[in-house]
């Protein structure tokens, strides 16, 4: 089922936010406090789209300082105790806490850009493995993979599945089954889809976008990513890397 769609309201979850906001909640969440600080992150992307480098920087709420620190981004995605202290959150709510905890009002993101001082560095240049076949009447075909930390499943499965209009795949209750659900989407004359597809039980989930570009001009493949990768991200996934394949 191809969805039609405006190439606004493609962006219209991640539009007001161009950078990820996560709370990092206290260890004992039942005595009160909101959170213990506030992480700000963003993905530094190549001229295709794919992911070279991920900038974070953080706020304590108990010293009241900004740092910046690669180690704790990896420690997002690599401590499954860390990472069940992160949350999600839009910028609003982000603000909301910050001043709740003193900090009084959130700096905007260009202010909030120059506290990055410790780029985690991801990756090679694009693994392109091999020339795509294109499909008549479109100029490119890329497959591009977003890689998240976390497990889905229950709820926020269902949700997904139901936002993004997915056909489901007959054999997913199987443990060995990958892929959860698959959407189109066209926008302005470009042809996308997407497989939600489970890495392991409880591990990672990643997102296999194919972008059929109908002219030379990219414009739309950023700012979808962006938006299933918000997507993602309420859904308790953290994103780890953006890479084309194709």
């Amino acid at each position: 089922m191809a969805i039609e769609m405006r190439p606004s309201a493609a962006t219209a979850v991640a539009g007001a936010d161009a950078l990820d906001y996560y709370l990092v909640l206290p260890d004992r969440p039942a005595d009160g406090t909101p959170a213990d600080g506030i992480v700000v992150e963003e993905f530094a992307l190549g001229s295709d789209h794919t992911a070279i480098g991920l900038d974070c920087a953080g706020w304590t709420a108990a010293d009241g300082e900004w740092w910046s620190s690669a180690a704790f981004s990896r420690g997002m995605r690599r401590e499954p105790d860390l990472r069940r202290r992160v949350a999600a959150v839009p910028r609003r709510d982000a603000e909301v806490v910050y001043r709740r905890l003193g900090g009084g009002e959130l700096p905007g993101e260009a202010e909030l850009r120059s506290r990055f001082h410790d780029r985690e560095p991801l990756g090679e240049p694009p693994l392109l493995l091999g020339s795509p076949d294109v499909p008549d009447g479109f100029h490119d075909r890329r497959l591009y993979r977003v890689l998240f930390a976390g497990d889905l499943a229950g709820e926020g499965l269902a949700r997904l599945r139901a936002l993004w209009r997915m056909t489901l795949p007959g054999d997913f209750a199987d443990p060995r089954a990958r892929v959860a659900g698959t959407a189109t989407l066209s926008v302005a004359g470009d042809l996308f889809s997407w497989d939600l597809r489970r890495i392991g039980p409880g591990v990672a989930w990643c997102l296999d976008l194919t972008a059929c570009l109908a002219g030379p001009a990219d414009a739309a493949v950023r700012p979808l990513l962006r938006e299933l990768t918000t997507v993602m991200r309420y859904e308790g996934l953290i994103p780890v890397t953006i890479e084309r394949f194709s």
